[in-house]
This record gives structure tokens, sequence and C-alpha cells, in this order.
């Protein structure tokens, strides 16, 4: 097994002869490719995201999309729910719960959500994949970089881009199919009838796919990821992380299979430097927990194949808590993660509970303030209102308007029912008329009922003040 040389792989900002600089030129970074059960658990995260994200928007759903953010139109179609701005709560607890799960998981398991569903990451193991095709394994891709340029080099690194491009230009058009139907959107490409806003967002996005995931790689991670920095504050000596066990490994020592460490006073660590080869952002695990580190468990995967090449037992590099490593007992299930755990249930049954309670229908009610009051020639007191009426349910409904709170109470309505299509918005100007000897003061509240026909649960209702003469006596 060959060793890594001191300028592949290793960490960044090592010291040397020169004096340390504010930046440290990159390194490119080759992980090798490995196999195990993090690495089969990685694959089957790829295809499970990728697929979801690549086929979601071709999903149809009652004679449209299934997944559907119309920004012009204001709607968002989420299989068979219509959501409107006036829905942005839900959202509000949808990116609360996002937050808690990644609380959740980074304190029970580390950095989980960053080696197999970050986007960065899924994205990148995908260009991996494709560069080892193109251009080979780890070694072959070394030896084509630093050979001159040649024909052959040309070509080769000529197919990858391109294939990257082309996966990269996809994506961005699949991103966009997410606010803009998808097959009117393969149409317009077809015929290079795109808008503008389309085109930069195609470009836009298919560009940030390509640099990040073929250029940037790990740079996104140890530089630009924010959840880099903190996600030290959401672990303990409890959290399970990647962990070298320094005292079954050291000292390290290469030596010929067969041999006993003891007899030569070394530990079970070969010193291989595999585990530096396979880390997609370059680091050696046997140094400690280091923030670059995203746990995608390719250190442990390698390692417990050279452990088993070597007949010792598994889990030099495993996933472990810092307690185990250094004989203390463990305690996975511990207050933190269980209010972690009590919270997000708790906010996911609220967010399942709101939207299952969501009544599609808006209704506002806006007095007349251009005038407190008026009185009709039957003597009686009138207030005008304006009613703003939204049908946000996907099929049309026919609505019976009433109102209560005053004796007596009139209703004042050009047409006897109220009809709107499916996402219709209408405004619409109503009177109320009162005896005065039913006011018992100035002001008294007031209670619209709206309710659809042909679905009695489909209702709201909105108060409003119905103003008035001072009663007599006051």
């Amino acid at each position: 097994m060959n060793k890594a040389t001191p300028m592949q792989n290793t960490p960044r900002g090592g010291a040397g002869d020169n004096p340390p600089s504010l930046y440290a030129r990159r390194e490119k970074i080759y992980p090798r490719e490995v196999h195990g059960i993090f690495a089969m658990w990685r694959t089957i995260g790829v295809f499970v995201l990728l697929g979801i994200y690549y086929g979601l928007p071709w999903l149809q759903w009652g004679g449209r999309q299934a997944v559907l953010l119309d920004l012009p139109e204001r709607k968002f179609y989420v299989f068979g729910i219509t959501f409107w701005p006036q829905d942005f709560f839900y959202l509000t607890l949808l990116l609360i719960v996002a937050a808690l799960t990644l609380f959740f998981f980074t304190s029970l398991a580390g950095r989980l959500w960053c080696g197999y569903a970050c986007p960065q990451t899924v994205w990148t193991e995908v260009f991996l994949w494709m560069e080892r095709k193109i251009e080979g394994d780890r070694p072959r891709q070394m030896r084509l970089d630093k050979a001159p340029w040649s024909g052959r080099k040309l070509l080769v690194k000529g197919a990858k881009h391109a294939v990257w491009v082309l996966f990269a230009a996809y994506t961005g058009f699949t991103f966009v199919g997410y606010f803009t139907p998808i097959t009117g959107l393969l149409e317009k490409v077809a015929i290079l009838n795109l808008g503008p806003w389309e085109t930069f967002w195609i470009i836009f996005y298919s560009l940030a796919t390509y640099g990040n995931a073929g250029w940037l790689r790990e740079q996104v991670c140890i530089y630009m990821c924010p959840y880099a920095r903190f996600q030290s504050a959401m672990f303990d000596k409890d959290t399970l992380v990647i962990s070298y066990d320094e005292g079954r490994g050291e000292p390290r020592g290469s030596r010929k299979k067969g041999v006993d460490p003891r007899s030569k006073g070394l530990g079970d660590c070969i010193d291989c430097t595999m585990c530096v080869q396979v880390c997609p952002t370059g680091i050696d695990i046997r140094q400690g927990l280091q923030y670059q580190c995203i746990a995608c468990a390719a250190c442990v995967d390698v390692c417990n194949q050279v452990m088993d090449q070597m007949g010792y037992p598994k889990g030099l590099i495993r996933y472990t808590t810092d307690n185990a490593v250094h004989g203390k007992s463990t305690h996975v299930v511990r207050p933190r993660v269980i209010v972690y755990a009590t919270i997000l249930m708790s906010v996911m049954a609220s967010l399942a509970y709101a939207i299952s309670q969501r009544i599609p229908l808006e209704l506002d009610v806006i007095r007349d303030r251009n005038i407190l009051f008026r009185e009709t020639n039957e003597g009686r007191v009138e207030n005008v209102y304006t009613l703003k009426i939204l049908n946000m349910d996907t099929t049309a409904h026919e609505y019976d308007l009433r109102v209560s709170g005053i004796e007596g109470l009139r209703l004042h309505l050009d047409q006897e029912r109220i009809g709107l299509a499916a996402g219709e918005v209408r405004d619409l100007v109503v009177r109320l008329s009162a005896d005065p000897y039913d006011l018992a003061q100035r002001s008294t509240e007031v209670l619209f009922s709206l309710q659809a026909v042909d679905d009695p649960g489909l209702r709201t209702e909105e108060d409003a003040r119905f103003l008035g003469p001072r009663p007599a006596g006051n």
C-alpha cells in the first residue's frame, strides 16, 4: 500500500520553512475510492436524495405539477395542498423543524448531515464518481495532473469537464423546474425561448453546482460553511463521532503481516495513511477530531479493511464517543438528546395538526372609514364594509355570508350567494343596518361568517365593529 506524499491529503496550514501566511494555497485532494458499510449508506443516500430532487418536478398530481412554487401567482403547490403567502406560518414551523432536526442528530451522532445529506457532499460524490470513470483511480489522476499537456490529456480533461457541465446544466434546469412548470420549461429550452429570469437562474445554479462540486469541493466545507464553525457547541463527550483509538494504535509503524506488533513495541496502526488518502477534506483523523471532518466515515471503512488484511480486530477508527475511547461510561441517550427529541416531536406534531386543520378560505373585513355611520330613510343606522374573500382551495365554491352580534341586524348584499373560482380573490362591498334602539353602545362587535354551500367544514369567521349614535340616556 502506497503512502501519501507530504503534499497530498495533508491538513491545512502545516508549518514549513516559510513564515506563516494568512492565505494557504489550495492543494488538490485526490480521495481514494473506498468500499464498506458506510460507503454503501452514502451511495444509497446519493441515489435517494438526487432521485427526489430530479424526479419530483416531473411528478403530476391532479392534472398539474405535484410540487410547484409559482412565485408570479403567489401559489405554492405541494401535492394536494395549495399554500398562499398567508400560510407563511407553516414555512416558519418547517424551518424550526429543520433546525431542531439538525441539533438533535448533531448532539446524537455528530455531523451526519454533512457526511450523508448535505447538497455539497451529495453533488461532490457524483462529480468524484464521474471523475474516476473518466480519469481513472487516484494514482492515475495524480499522474495525469503531473504529466505535461498533450492531446490525450486535453481530451480526457475536456471530456470530464464536458460531462460536469452537462450534469450541472441539468441540475440548474431542474432547479428552475420547481418554479416554472418543468414540461413547459423543457419546450422553451428546446426552442431557445427562455425568459430572462429563467435563463439567469439556470445559468447561475449550473455554475454554482459546477464550481462547488467540481472545483471548490472541500473548500466549501472548510471555509464557507458556517456549520463547521459552530457544530462543536452541540458536541459533548457522549456524542458519537469518528474517533481514532490512540491507545490501541500508537505507537504506529509499518510491519509485515503476521508479525506481533507488541513484540516490536508498536500499536495496531501500520501507518499506511489510507485513512488520509480516502478523506474528502484531506485531514488525518489520527490527529484527533477536527472541524474539517464531515463524518463521512470513509476512514472507518478503509481502516477496517486494513485491519482485516493484517488480521487485527476492526474498530481502530470507529464511530464512538470520547468517553468510550478513554474507557469511561457512555450515555448516548442523555438529557440533551431527550430534550431535543421532545421539542422536535412537539413542533412536528404541531405542524402536522396545523396543516390538517388548515381552512383554505380567507376573509378580511375592512370598515369604511370615510364615514362613521349614516341614517337610512327608514331611520336605521347603516355601516359599510369591504370584504376581501380569498378561495385558497383547488376547486370552485359558492359561499353563504351571515352576520350576527346585534338584535335585528340586517345584511344588505346584491347577491344571495358568493361564487368564487379556485384561487380567486374578490372584493365585495356590503352594508349592515340596525335599529338604533337595539344599539346598547356606540361601538358594537359584529361577526361575519362565511361558509361553503357544498362543504360545511369550509368555514371562516371575522369580527368587525359596528358604529352608531350615542344611545339615549347615555
